[in-house]
């Protein structure tokens, strides 16, 4: 089995605007099933609505595109029903906390079984721009024209307290450490969340003074900070500078899932 051989051919080329970052992500989550030796007999995509959630539509393995939101919910029918099944749950920022973020908490809460890749690009891309959760405080978006005014959600800390059994944030950028935290994802028994930066100069750039992919691209290089260095600058009371995020593995633990067969 090649790679080639986890896409729907019939489907491609993808809908996605020209820049987009949802098809890195795509490709580096299908890189790392495949590494594995995943099978399209034994992997289910579930997603739900918006830009990322189209995702699994380009996947030649059995797919579910659900309702808004409610894309956990499925995945833990599907898993409930075929627990030996891999479970990958695309899914975005705004699907995944806003009409989602109750089955959010409570899928990490039973730490269900289920690899859950949530996109975020910070703003609903699919439906005309409005802000999400996660849109950055004083971003533009067409909710927000004077700027964003609410604290964003951090997933990742939301995930870890919760009781998600694996947490990690990269972006689009970090191809080759994006493509690892998915595969220990995979391999971790429990629910694993990976969150993914990706760039929307469609939605989110044109709105902020970034119409160029690069922009956005530089943007994520220029502002990731290791979480290793974020914890020590922490320790000497350095706190983290306005516009930067951390990325890396946030938590690795052992807890059992909820009523399903855990991973070999």
């Amino acid at each position: 089995m090649t790679l080639e051989d986890w896409y729907r051919q019939d489907r491609l080329p993808h809908i996605y605007c020209a820049g987009c970052g949802n098809g890195t992500i795509i490709n580096c989550t299908l890189r790392a099933a495949d590494s594995l030796g995943l099978t399209l007999e034994n992997t289910t995509f579930v997603s739900g609505i918006g830009c990322s959630s189209r995702a699994g539509g380009y996947t030649a393995a059995d797919s579910l595109h659900t309702t808004h939101g409610r894309a956990l919910a499925f995945a833990t029918g599907v898993k409930l029903v075929k627990p030996k099944q891999h479970v990958i749950v695309f899914t975005g920022d705004g699907d995944c906390s806003a009409i989602g973020g109750n089955h959010f908490i409570h899928a990490c809460r039973r730490n269900i079984d289920l690899t859950v890749i949530c996109i975020n690009n910070n703003i609903y891309g699919m439906t005309g721009g409005q802000g999400s959760p996660c849109t950055p405080k004083g971003a533009i978006t067409t909710t927000t024209p004077y700027g964003m005014q609410e604290q964003p959600f951090d997933l990742c800390s939301l995930a870890t307290a919760a009781g998600a059994n694996y947490v990690a944030r990269w972006t689009a950028y970090h191809v080759k450490q994006l493509t690892a935290a998915i595969k220990t994802g995979l391999e971790t028994p429990g629910l694993s969340f990976i969150e993914a930066y990706a760039q929307c100069p469609t939605a989110f750039g044109a709105k902020n003074k970034m119409k160029q992919v690069s922009q956005m691209v530089e943007l994520m290089r220029d502002n990731a900070v290791l979480k290793s260095r974020a914890d020590a600058d922490a320790a000497n009371g350095i706190p983290l500078l306005p516009g930067k995020f951390v990325v890396g593995e946030f938590v690795r633990r052992n807890n059992p899932p909820l009523g399903c067969e855990v991973k070999k």
